[in-house]
């Protein structure tokens, strides 16, 4: 049996969530912080993150989660509403 990627579209959603964040990842760790993907309500549409390390607390985490990660977020996967923080 191989190991073949599934097509994007038979992925569930917090699949291509966390794949979205793994890829935004390196960006934040730059910085000293971290992203962790809490939980995902798909009912909703909402994703629930983590911000760790530097991230946790700074006042820039905000503007981070929603003009960066949320944004990315809607692009990659149109079912995203809103993004929240934990």
């Amino acid at each position: 049996m191989t190991d073949e990627l599934k097509p994007a579209e038979l992925l569930s959603l917090r699949d291509r969530v966390q794949a979205v964040l793994d890829r935004i990842r390196p960006y934040v760790q730059q910085d000293g912080g971290d992203i962790e993907l809490a939980s995902v309500s798909e009912e909703d549409g909402i994703v629930y993150l983590k911000m760790r390390g530097a991230c946790q607390g700074c006042p820039s985490s905000t503007l981070t989660l929603q003009m960066g990660i949320e944004n990315e977020l809607k692009i990659e996967c149109p079912e995203v509403k809103q993004v929240v923080q934990v």
